[in-house]
């Protein structure tokens, strides 16, 4: 059986040094963690980035994906589904406000309420995912109020009352 020689390593092999009193150790390139630029934003769910949006009893779903700025709300071009220029400006405004109107294809699904609950809750449906798509949209969403909730809700009706604040007449005798 031949004999085993132990190991040698020159200076220029060794790549950890003992540390002295002025120089500290020096970890091994295993144990550094390499520099990466952070992630960029990755689209869960298909591809799209996702945010939900509700105003009084409208929830609106909103899908939005890079693209050519298609705006589709339950198959239907924005013009056709909003009658009124209000409510086509509330939709489009947190875009307008971050300067990404036609960068994104847009997808919505939509129900419950009127036109205006609706438009609103796709305002905010659409700021949450543009949240999602870049953290540096929060300064301007946050200042032009389009991350807020609106958390008004009709008040219940009264039993004896004709509405929820109506009364009927009073009379004394």
């Amino acid at each position: 059986m031949p004999e085993e020689k132990p190991l040698e390593t020159t200076p220029a092999e060794s790549t950890t040094q003992p540390a002295t009193a002025d120089a500290p150790a020096e970890l091994p390139p295993a144990v550094v963690a390499p520099a990466t630029a952070p992630a960029k934003p990755s689209a869960k769910g298909g591809g799209y980035f996702w945010g939900t949006g509700r105003r009084k009893t409208a929830v609106a779903r909103v899908r939005m994906r890079p693209g050519t700025g298609k705006f589709l709300i339950l198959d239907r071009e924005i013009n056709h589904y909003f009658s009124e220029p209000r409510d086509r400006n509330d939709v489009v405004a947190p875009l307008k406000a971050t300067g990404t109107l036609g960068k994104y294809d847009i997808f919505i699904n939509v129900k419950g309420g009127g036109r205006t609950g609706q438009a609103q809750a796709i305002l905010l449906g659409i700021a949450r995912a543009l949240m999602k798509i870049d953290e540096n949209h929060l300064i301007v969403l946050r200042d032009g109020r389009y991350l807020t909730r609106d958390s008004r809700e009709v008040e219940r009706k009264k039993p004896g009352q004709p509405k929820a604040r109506k009364r009927f007449q009073f009379s004394k005798r």
